[in-house]
């Protein structure tokens, strides 16, 4: 039986995904590690963090369940206990993606509108703190889902694969506790991100705006204004990262939102089911986030360039230097 046309481009897709995202934020975190890409230690201790979350991603959700869905799927992955516990993984590495992000808006934030805190706030150790914080919440928020999921069928008294349980749409704890989930991931992240953005432009503008008055004033047009441009990189670096992340977070969102209100549920098989496609459709792009940031510092951070065309050029005298940068 020919499988559905959305199962063959995961097929095809999910490789694809794993293949380029994985090494991308390899090198992303080998690269930042280095502390050579002119950033300082406090934004590079988020882009490390997120890159790590990112690869997680990758590694769980499009590795260990995407990929060995669709080429391995009699193995022992698939086996009900480890199925739950995948996807218990899969959510805490989602969730750690989704709050770094919005760490990471919210400290260049700070940076950039609030000076009073900025040095009290922007520094290493609030971002190890805050970082740390993150990782920690995530997993406790995430320990609920194992225990909503079910076995789908029994072969041979062994339970395989897995379910949402039915009583998790119905029971009113756990109704609750998807309440909960869809506020706190993904509709307050989307929320926090849109206005810190809002904000921080509102700012860099009115900024620039004073600034070039009074450059005018002293008919200094002619040069380089280095404070611009530094403002400038900044909210480039912050859109392309945070923008990204909405952009290719909206169809789960929308997925996640629609639940509450329409006859359907997760993880479904029936894919010629409009939600179905729908939902497999915002994963597929949910997981492509996880592998962008490594482009966009490629492409925005000339620093992060130049670090990259060394590994390209020379991986072996790269790979030795970072060791004993260490």
């Amino acid at each position: 039986m020919e499988q559905p046309v959305l199962i063959q481009i995961e097929n095809i897709y999910y490789p694809i995904l794993a293949i380029v995202g994985v090494p991308a934020n390899i090198l992303a975190i080998v690269i930042l590690s280095r502390g050579k890409c002119g950033l300082s230690k406090c934004i590079t201790r988020y882009m490390i963090s997120m890159a790590i979350a990112d690869l997680l991603v990758l590694l769980i959700e499009v590795i260990f369940y995407e990929i060995k869905d669709g080429y391995f799927p009699n193995s022992f992955l698939n086996l009900t206990p480890i199925c739950s516990l995948n996807l218990a993984l899969n959510f805490f590495s989602i969730d750690c993606s989704i709050w770094l992000t919005v760490a990471f808006t919210f400290d260049r934030f700070v940076t950039i509108c609030c000076q009073k805190l900025r040095a009290s706030y922007c520094t290493e150790k609030t971002a190890a703190r805050v970082i740390t914080v993150v990782f920690t919440l995530s997993t406790l928020e995430n320990i609920p889902t194992y225990f909503a999921i079910d076995r789908r069928e029994i072969i041979d008294n062994v339970a395989w694969y897995c379910i949402v349980k039915s009583e998790f749409y119905t029971l009113p704890i756990w109704v609750a506790f998807w309440w909960f989930e869809t506020i706190l991931t993904p509709f307050v992240p989307f929320l926090l991100i849109m206005l810190l953005n809002a904000l921080t432009i509102k700012h860099i503008i009115q900024a620039n705006r004073v600034r070039s008055g009074l450059r005018g004033s002293r008919n200094d047009e002619t040069s380089t204004d280095q404070e611009v441009e530094n403002r400038r990189k900044s909210i480039v670096l912050l859109l392309s990262v945070s923008g990204s992340f909405i952009l290719l977070w909206m169809v789960n969102f929308v997925s996640f939102i629609s639940v509450h209100f329409i006859d359907s549920q997760f993880l479904e098989t029936t894919y010629n089911d409009p939600f179905t496609i729908a939902e497999q459709s915002g994963y597929m792009l949910r997981c492509l986030s996880a592998c962008t940031n490594t482009f966009i510092y490629a492409v925005f951070q000339t620093k992060f360039r130049e670090e990259l065309k060394r590994v390209i050029k020379s991986p072996c005298t790269f790979v030795t230097n970072s060791i004993n940068s260490f």
